[in-house]
């Protein structure tokens, strides 16, 4: 049986099918299951995320990648392909077929992380040391496995003497600039030359093969490294979504990574034509902003959007932070929050689920070894074992998920999508989905409070002072469930959390400590009691 579907028209007037968010019905929200297997993202979507509203999955990179010890296996093993073949270390093509299938039909899409600037190191050697045991040879770039050969790579464009990037703000020489960090090798990964037909149809064929699975639409790494109009080409072949979970003629929805923080000859906006970008400032700035540095503060956020330098709305994809820069990588610096400062971190998150901005990423992390080395990445510490990869057993495959009894995950998977503060805001932002920010209130300084029309209205506490005031909600009269300290009975009647009373004139009174573990109050409509 088909599952029912609903379109959310993302880039309506822009006449780019790549634009339209295939999400499940009522959801608005991305999840980042970053390095699950593909048996416990069946499972999540299924007992999980079908039953809390979360609309989609982004899995890590399911094509075949060069397998690296030293003396575990890191998580950037899987950026480095090798041929396009679907064995990963989180699964077997089978097991990815049954994921996609299960998912689906429980009403939850997935978008597929595909690798396709570059394949692995040229330091990678030859030999089979790959997820799939494939032959390949780095030194000659030979990959008999698509078939790729030394032909198929930019190495006579590329015009560094080292052969890699080694210049991103040539401000004097910017055609020369771009062309380099398109067509040079990024940290030495082989760069595929994409203008060739050859190269095009190849890595046309790797993502039809997972459309015709059922996948949902793609994230595009690097897409900084490829030049725009090879990226057109390539999306243009790519084949409607499979009917059997989607309406005939549905194009897979992309969203692609452009680090654009500005000062760059290469812009996203060069990008937003072709699909959905990923809009690196959002977490840079809000993170600057809970974290009060340099005079930011909350009531700053009423003008939050293309003001502060965004990208238009309807073409972004946000995130707090993503897998690169909770480490202190790929771009945003020091100010970015991640499941290590939980308070703050929640806060952000609720923050972003709240406002209407963009279409919203969640990331679900596993912890690290944080001994801290020598040295500033982005203005802080680097963490002396960021490259590690999932919880694995001794011979290096990804241990599974364990789901303890209070619903935490266990084995050093964090899970911050099962916090049930995410959760609940997660809802939040389903249920005001398509409302306008009213209602906005804040103190001049770190107090602030808005609604989302008469289904939502969000209150936070960042000061170092408590939060008491009289609001206008625009809210129903009636008593509601705060779904930040708890949430509605099952029966709808009680509240495991505080209850908040709305007046008949939409006004409610709202008191927030500022040493409150979190120090922000949320009532939607479906909260009402």
């Amino acid at each position: 049986m088909k599952a029912r579907w609903c379109l959310l028209a993302l880039g309506l007037g822009l006449g780019v099918s790549h634009y339209h968010c295939r999400t499940r019905c009522g959801g608005t929200s991305i999840v980042h299951l970053f390095e699950w297997p593909w048996r416990d993202i069946a499972e999540e979507c299924e007992n999980y995320l079908a039953p809390n509203g979360f609309a989609a999955v982004q899995i890590s990179p399911p094509s075949e990648n060069v397998v690296v010890t030293q003396p575990w296996r890191p998580w950037w093993e899987r950026y480095q392909p090798i041929s396009y073949k679907l064995c990963s270390r989180s699964g077997t093509e089978q097991e990815l077929r049954d994921m996609i299938s299960r998912c689906n039909k429980v009403g939850v899409k997935i978008y597929a992380d595909v690798v396709i600037n570059h394949m692995c190191s040229a330091s990678a050697g030859e030999g089979r040391r790959s997820t799939c045991g494939s032959y390949f040879n780095a030194r000659e770039e030979e990959f008999p496995s698509v078939p790729y050969s030394a032909s198929h790579f930019n190495d006579d464009k590329c015009t560094t003497a080292s052969g890699n990037i080694e210049n991103y703000q040539d401000i004097y020489q910017l055609t020369a600039s771009a062309a380099q960090v398109r067509d040079c090798r990024l940290v030495g990964l082989l760069d595929l030359a994409h203008r060739k037909e050859h190269v095009r149809e190849r890595v046309a064929g790797y993502m039809n093969t997972l459309v015709d699975m059922g996948v949902a639409g793609f994230r595009v790494d690097a897409c900084k490294h490829m030049w725009p109009e090879d990226l057109k080409a390539i999306y243009g072949r790519l084949h409607n979504l499979n009917t059997e979970w989607f309406p005939e003629g549905s194009k897979p929805f992309v969203y692609q990574e452009v680090i654009d923080l500005g000062g760059e000859p290469i812009k996203a906006s060069e990008y937003s034509r072709l699909g959905h970008v990923t809009e690196f400032k959002y977490g840079a700035k809000l993170g600057s902003v809970i974290r009060r540095w340099n005079g930011d503060k909350l009531a700053d956020l009423k003008t939050w959007g293309e003001s502060w330098g965004l990208m238009p709305s309807d073409q972004a994809l946000v995130f707090v932070d993503n897998h690169d820069n909770q480490r202190g990588h790929g771009a945003g610096g020091a100010s970015i929050l991640t499941f290590w400062e939980p308070r703050m971190y929640k806060m952000a998150v609720a923050f972003m689920l709240a406002h209407p901005y963009g279409v919203t990423r969640l990331m679900s992390s596993y912890r690290w070894d944080r001994s801290l080395v020598e040295g500033r990445v982005g203005g802080s510490c680097q963490d002396q074992n960021d490259w590690m990869g999932p919880p694995s057993y001794p011979d290096g495959s990804t241990k599974p998920v364990p789901i303890n009894p209070d619903g935490s995950c266990g084995e050093g998977w964090v899970c911050e999508h099962r916090w049930h503060q995410i959760r609940n805001m997660v809802m939040f932002r389903n249920v005001a989905h398509g409302q306008p920010l009213l209602n906005w209130w804040d103190n001049g300084g770190n107090q602030i409070a808005f609604g989302r029309g008469d289904r939502g209205f969000i209150v936070i506490n960042n000061d170092d002072c408590t939060l008491d005031a009289l609001l206008q909600t625009g809210m129903p009269a009636g008593s509601y469930c705060d779904v930040i300290s708890g949430q509605r009975t099952a029966a709808g009647m009680g509240c495991t959390g505080k209850r908040i009373t709305v007046g008949e004139d939409g006004r409610a009174h709202f008191t927030i400590k500022a040493t409150e573990q979190d120090p922000f109050v949320a009532i939607h409509a479906g909260s009402k009691l």
